[in-house]
């Protein structure tokens, strides 16, 4: 094939061309076989005629112009917005921002949010009070134990081990000393265990 043939085959593919579906003049020495594809002019849908298909075939061609400028106009429209947001300082990102921020907003206006929010924070009040009772009986059961006959056996165990463990030896005031400190060293650990 050569290279014309070439360029006038591309030509067909221009979806917006107003020839399209139309055999281009560089195909007309392609070969019909089967009457699949007429090479005359086909004949005008039923119902019209010629002069009203020709026509239609000049108001599409202004229809189709028309599509092709709005288009134009609405690039140039779309150009002309992201330059004064750029110039402005808007970016994607920053209108997305804008967008969430603003439907937060609203979210929280709405009704559901609000009464939501209500109950959420008598739920939390609640809790609140409920932990802070159940502190108190588990503090005061605690220092219950501390006073109770169990417990101050088993620190008097832990006492003992500990003087076998360390080795320490008691003073006449029952405080333990390791071996390396005399009497006169305070003892810096004067907790029960």
């Amino acid at each position: 094939m050569d290279r014309t043939h070439l360029d006038h085959a591309s030509q067909d593919i221009n979806l917006n061309s107003p020839n399209k579906g139309q055999l281009s003049a560089g195909m007309s020495d392609v070969p019909v076989t089967d009457g699949a594809v007429a090479a005359e002019r086909p004949m005008p849908p039923v119902g019209l005629t010629e002069s009203e298909e020709e026509e239609l075939k000049h108001e599409l061609l202004k229809v189709e112009e028309e599509i092709s400028t709005l288009r134009q106009v609405l690039s140039a429209k779309e150009r002309h917005a992201s330059e004064i947001k750029q110039k402005l300082g808007l970016t994607t990102l920053n209108e997305l921002k804008q967008n969430l921020t603003k439907g937060w907003q609203d979210v929280q206006k709405s009704t559901a949010y609000k009464k939501t929010q209500e109950t959420l924070s008598q739920a939390g009040q609640k809790t609140s009070a409920a932990l802070t009772s159940v502190g108190s009986a588990i503090s005061k059961t605690l220092g219950g134990m501390r006073n109770s006959t169990t417990f101050k056996s088993f620190e008097d165990t832990v006492e003992n081990l500990k003087v076998k463990v360390i080795g320490g030896k008691e003073t006449e005031s029952g405080e333990l000393h390791s071996p390396g400190e005399t009497e006169n060293t305070p003892s810096q650990d004067k907790a029960p265990f």
